[in-house]
């Protein structure tokens, strides 16, 4: 009885892990700043860049921009309106400008030029209300957050010239009532405007979600209590976010792994364990891979707020003063020699084979992506975690992100990394299947709604193999 109880806990494992690899995550993430009619903002790309880091980190593909025009945001949207059809959870996060007319939301591209109401309603904002229904509908969870509430840059010009007739034009946004299976959160309360940070920081509500929304084993409504407390005490009482919710499940981000069969007797440790393990060193690490080669200073001032004391500290002053300085002679310009057409051209798996890989160049490829600092397997073979991994470096050096690679990628990696592939390369084939240094936390898929045992589970290794293992040392023993 006992044999066929643990048999049937390995299968439900089994299964559960795969499930959860079966979770499809979007996001749509964009930073607007650069506006050339009204004054810039200087924090929304920083503060887009590092919440795409943190739901990358948890199994996002995320549709990403920063300072887009009317056109490039509308391409987005549709981008991500394909992708979220039938997503488990899809997520959308707007910081910028954003302004309420008549009790209707607007977000608005860097070309926005509204002199009127007529501008707005004929297609120069984009209405927020129609953008989630169009795009979102038909995930099984979705969340939104705007940090959008700053004050109207229009306001003015609107009433002037609307003398003729009444038009309300608010301050900050309009409450948004939430759909079944939704949250939505704003960075402060209806008719509120919040505050923006210091230059080439966070702003406030950013940053808090960045520390609370992926917390392994929070749910997202207690992640977001948290995110209020936060920006509450940052601001002094100032600024206190506000949302609206229509969930019908418990939402986790970054599910806390489920203990294995026959760990009960330790279950009482276990959240003292979960404590202790610093829930954010995972997203630390994802938000510093994604601007360590930046040559903003802003970017990376954006790290050193949201990680005062972090292990990157010193790296992270370091290439500040080289780009304050002027560069020396050993920091590396990632676009040196990089063919422009490389930053448009698509990949997918007819431009991969045209480059005619073999397994020892898979490899090679694999060791220079971990030596970037993006680690995985270096076994030949493209799996879905390697194309995962191919898919964030080609996010973080703007190139069209696939997970397939072209011709000209390839080359550009191989540029890349010319200074550091004799180290990698001298290691011996003997190693070559041996799985590169992971961080443990949020980076596989998990599953998004609680119900019947989520969790964990990652995917490698063959589970007929191990099951099988199993049967014959309990069978026959050692």
């Amino acid at each position: 009885m006992r044999f066929i109880t643990v048999l049937l806990s390995l299968i439900c494992m089994i299964f559960t892990a795969n499930a959860a690899k079966a979770d499809r995550r979007v996001a749509f993430v964009v930073g607007n700043g650069a506006y050339r009619n009204v004054a810039q903002l200087p924090n929304p790309p920083v503060d887009a860049k590092a919440m795409a880091a943190v739901l990358r980190n948890v199994g996002f593909e995320v549709v990403e921009g920063t300072n887009l025009t009317r056109d490039k945001m509308t391409e987005k949207l549709l981008d991500f309106g394909k992708k979220a059809q039938g997503a488990d959870v899809a997520v959308f996060f707007y910081a910028g400008h954003g302004i309420a007319i008549s009790g209707t939301n607007y977000l608005l591209p860097v070309d926005a030029d509204i002199k009127s109401e007529m501008d707005v309603k004929l297609g120069a904002a984009i209405n927020i209300d129609l953008t989630l229904d169009q795009t979102m509908s038909d995930a099984k969870v979705k969340l939104v957050f705007l940090d959008a509430c700053r004050d109207n840059p229009f306001a003015a010009k609107i009433k002037s010239n609307s003398a003729t007739r009444s038009v309300s034009v608010q301050s900050g946004l309009a409450e948004m009532k939430s759909g079944e299976g939704t949250l939505i959160a704003f960075a402060t309360g209806p008719g509120q405007t919040a505050l923006d940070g210091q230059e080439g920081t966070n702003s406030p509500f950013t940053r808090a979600l960045i520390a609370h929304i992926t917390s392994p084993g929070v749910e997202i409504q207690q992640a977001m209590t948290e995110v209020r407390a936060q920006v509450n005490e940052e601001t002094n009482k100032g600024q206190l976010p506000w949302g609206h919710t229509n969930l019908i499940g418990s939402v986790y981000l970054n599910p806390a792994p489920v203990p294995a069969p026959g760990a009960a007797a330790s279950t009482a440790s276990a959240p003292a364990a979960v404590a202790s393990s610093s829930p954010g060193t995972d997203v630390e690490l994802e938000f510093w891979r994604s601007v360590k080669e930046s040559n903003k200073p802003e970017e990376l001032n954006a790290y050193l707020t949201s990680y005062p004391n972090g292990q990157f500290k010193s790296l992270a002053l370091a290439r500040i003063a080289s780009l304050e300085n002027g560069p020396s002679t050993t920091t590396r310009n990632l676009t040196t020699g990089i063919d422009p057409a490389t930053f448009t051209a698509e990949s997918n798996q007819t431009t991969e084979d045209q480059i005619g890989l073999d397994k020892g160049q898979r490899r090679d490829v694999q060791r220079r992506l971990t030596g970037l600092g993006f680690d995985t397997k270096v076994n030949g073979k493209f799996d879905d975690d390697t194309r995962s991994v191919i898919r964030r470096w080609q996010a973080a050096r703007g190139y069209p992100s696939s997970g397939f690679l072209n011709k000209l990628q390839h080359k550009a990696l191989l540029t890349e990394i010319v200074a550091t592939t004799a180290a990698s390369s001298s290691s011996s084939d003997d190693s070559d299947d041996r799985p590169a240094r992971r961080h443990s936390g949020g980076g596989g898929r998990r599953s998004a709604v609680s119900g019947g045992g989520g969790g964990g589970g990652g995917g490698g290794g063959n589970p007929g193999a191990f099951i099988g293992g199993m049967m014959h040392g309990m069978m026959f023993g050692r």
